[in-house]
């Protein structure tokens, strides 16, 4: 039965999130506080490990509950979930792409999808800023705030933005230094 759920989710979480891995998080927030598969701890190290890994991260995070959750079975009905709207929306594409290729409604739905889109991937990305920045803590405002989090951020956006020799570095190295960071002052 849990296979069923998992697939099913994430048949949802893919049929619903337009605009790519990071707008799967609201449905995977959603997900985590209806059936508690993951915390919301859980969910940071996913974006972490699904962005630090190859490959699409609404994939990788779908295999990740999906493993955690049910083991093999388990990512392979929830990565299947998640791209089985994919596919069917792809194959009826291409059966009438000529139909498709010239329509102002289709042409209209497709512009209005952007904004919707848009906003799905802000919200996401505030979601997991806040998440990276923010301690539950308790008390005081200052002892929620991670500041090792926003001094590690202060430094990469000064490093990618400001200092010549580092500017042209590739992602990846910096992705790799951030890696290091975390584990060496235990993030």
């Amino acid at each position: 039965m849990i296979l069923f759920q998992l697939y099913y989710e994430f048949f949802k979480t893919g049929l619903f999130a337009v605009g790519g891995g990071l707008a799967t998080l609201p449905f995977l927030r959603d997900i985590s506080t209806r059936t508690g598969w993951f915390t919301a701890a859980q969910l940071s190290d996913m974006v972490a490990v699904s962005e630090s890994t190859p490959g699409p991260m609404g994939v990788n995070m779908a295999t990740y509950v999906g493993y955690t959750t049910a083991g093999i079975p388990g990512s392979i009905c929830a990565t299947l979930g998640l791209i089985t709207p994919s596919i069917i929306i792809i194959l009826l594409v291409a059966l009438s792409l000529k139909a498709f290729r010239n329509n102002k409604y289709v042409e209209s739905a497709f512009y209005g999808l952007r904004p919707a889109s848009t906003g799905l991937i802000a919200a996401s990305g505030l979601s997991v800023l806040v998440m990276a920045l923010w301690n539950d803590a308790g008390g005081s405002i200052l002892r929620c705030i991670n500041w090792k989090g926003i001094v590690l951020f202060a430094v990469l956006l000064v490093l990618t933005r400001w200092v010549k020799p580092t500017k042209k570095l590739h992602p990846i190295c910096f992705i790799l230094a951030s890696a290091v960071i975390g584990i060496v002052f235990g993030f």
